[in-house]
């Protein structure tokens, strides 16, 4: 029986080290690898590139490294609620490039499937498009964008089985799809790890090909961003 199962984030961990770059799974804090960055924070490796949609905020998610300042360059699509990423940005200790949300998802899934890079419209005649390939198609224009390249993807999902098919709950379903199979090696923490046969094929978002190690994390916290309520009438 293939199984892609590992006992714990430390054993899922091995092999990381300083001066990698990471792809890391989320939308604003919902569905992001909490167990996979409390641990790259405890092993303290630095002189990193993360490419993730934004960068948790100033005591959570991606922040966590950020304080410790592990991280040299974030690609990123939106920052802005991380103080620590603003000063660090403003002060030249963290190189930043910013690239539309659309294309970092396509940037991912260029990746994932095995293409070089791939034509996109977003971002022509702008600072986006500065140095890069354009080229016309059916009288648009559009940017030649490379995929990615990363060593390891942490990705986080619902419901997982040991040999590596996952279900995504919800929104949490958003850039972990398309990080999957995106790097050399792909790290899924799950809130339910079950065996094979157990999930419904037809549910299954990913299937485990594109999943090297899988372990059932812990202690997800699931923090709000942002809470916004209504005065009482």
């Amino acid at each position: 029986m293939i199984t892609k199962t590992v006992e714990n984030v430390q054993e899922a961990l091995q092999g990381v080290k300083d001066g990698m770059t990471f792809m890391l799974g989320g939308f604003g804090l919902c569905g992001i690898p909490e167990n996979s960055i409390a641990e790259l924070k405890r092993l303290n490796i630095k002189n990193l590139t993360c490419i993730s949609n934004n960068a948790g905020v100033d005591d959570f998610g991606l922040g966590l490294l950020l304080h410790k300042k592990q991280i040299d360059k974030m690609i990123s699509s939106y920052v802005g609620e991380n103080e620590i990423f603003e000063k660090q940005m403003l002060s030249g200790e963290l190189e930043v490039e910013l690239i539309p949300q659309g294309t970092l998802a396509a940037r991912c899934q260029a990746a994932q499937q095995g293409f070089p890079a791939i034509y996109t419209p977003a971002g022509y005649g702008t600072e986006v498009a500065m140095n890069k390939e354009t080229r016309e198609f059916d009288g648009k224009m559009y940017v030649l964008e490379e995929a990615f390249k990363a060593d390891f993807a942490f990705v986080k999902a619902w419901k997982g089985d040991r040999a590596g098919n996952l279900i995504f709950k919800g929104t949490a379903r958003n850039f972990n799809p398309v990080m999957c199979g995106a790097a050399k090696i792909t790290v899924a923490e799950v809130e339910e790890l079950v065996e094979p046969g157990e999930l419904d094929p037809n549910q299954i978002h990913i299937p485990g090909i594109f999943v090297q190690r899988i372990f059932q994390g812990a202690n997800y916290e699931k923090r709000i961003e942002q809470r916004t309520v209504r005065q009482k009438a």
